[in-house]
């Protein structure tokens, strides 16, 4: 097969994996209007184990389960739990479009936190990238004109754990078996959103636990997409197509949700974009970045659950 069609074939499994991530947000936003998001949660991670336990027998990997790093296993854990209670919590209180434009911070927040975790050297351009965006970011937002809600705060954390996540698992990726970065997320939110259950528990539906169990399963359908999107073709070719869940999510929320867009929130989610993507091209360049921390993510979306390896 040409390298073309290779390519092609890529693009074709990351708009398809992104478009199962828009479909399982908008599917969070129903039921949020009915259940606690510690229960969708609780539900939706249990529902996603078993595919994902499949994944797991299927690592090749020598060893066990006991992580070489603990301490930042269960850190990585910690962070992308509190990633998806925050993401979670703001799709079902905020539009979609909105939502996803403070999410599209994360190769930002990625690009300034690999100084510190990786020993990324970051100069002048994407420097102005960074900042760039985060005006946009406060376009979406508009302090002073609009009320921050916790649902805003909530989405901006989201990003700032996932990326946190993303860099961590880049920093020990290469030493730790795929299973356990899978493996132990998910029993951590399992473990959390069981303590919980008793204070939150609301009897669902037949239908809504079916839309309980498709958000688990669309997750894991999402992330495998992405990861033969990586696969097959560049990643710098791969990265920005991340973006089109705002297209998704405009649609989605239009139809089923009766959301307008914003055109505040359309001007910021315009800037915050072409910063992701000037991020992302500066990296694929040659000798601009050492560690190239948001082209090795395979999967932005650490808050849907146990996501894989970065691309090593």
């Amino acid at each position: 097969m040409s390298t073309q069609n290779t390519t092609l074939r890529g693009l074709g499994y990351a708009f398809l994996g992104f478009a199962v991530f828009a479909s399982h947000d908008a599917l969070i936003k129903v039921l949020g209007g009915t259940y606690s998001v510690m229960q969708i949660i609780f539900f939706a991670t249990l529902f996603s184990f078993v595919p994902m336990a499949v994944t797991i027998l299927t690592d090749r990997t020598t060893g066990n389960f006991l992580p070489h790093h603990p301490w930042l296993v269960m850190l990585r854990s910690g962070l992308m739990v509190t990633s998806m209670v925050c993401a979670f919590y703001a799709f079902s209180v905020l539009p979609l479009a909105e939502v996803y434009s403070l999410l599209f911070s994360f190769p930002l927040i990625v690009t300034v936190l690999s100084i510190p975790v990786l020993g990324e050297v970051v100069r002048g351009q994407r420097w102005a990238a960074v900042g760039v965006g985060m005006i946009g970011v406060l376009i979406v937002l508009r302090p002073g004109a609009t009320e921050i809600t916790l649902g805003h705060l909530a989405a901006l954390t989201a990003a700032f754990c996932s990326a946190s996540a993303s860099v961590l698992v880049r920093k020990i990726g290469n030493e730790e078996r795929s299973a356990v970065l899978i493996l132990y997320p998910m029993l951590l939110a399992i473990a959390v959103m069981s303590l919980v259950q008793p204070a939150v528990y609301q009897p669902p539906s037949l239908l809504h636990l079916a839309m309980m169990a498709l958000v688990g399963i669309f997750s894991v359908i999402a992330q495998h997409l992405i990861i033969l999107a990586y696969r097959a073709a560049p990643a710098g070719v791969v990265a920005p197509s991340q973006y089109s869940q705002i297209i998704w999510a405009t649609l989605f929320g239009m139809i089923f949700f009766s959301e307008r867009p914003d055109s505040w929130v359309a001007v910021g989610a315009s800037i915050i974009i072409a910063s992701g993507v000037f991020v992302v091209w500066r990296e694929s360049r040659a000798n601009t970045s050492a560690n190239t921390p948001v082209l090795r993510v395979r999967s932005p979306r650490s808050d849907t659950g146990a996501s894989a390896r970065p691309m090593f």
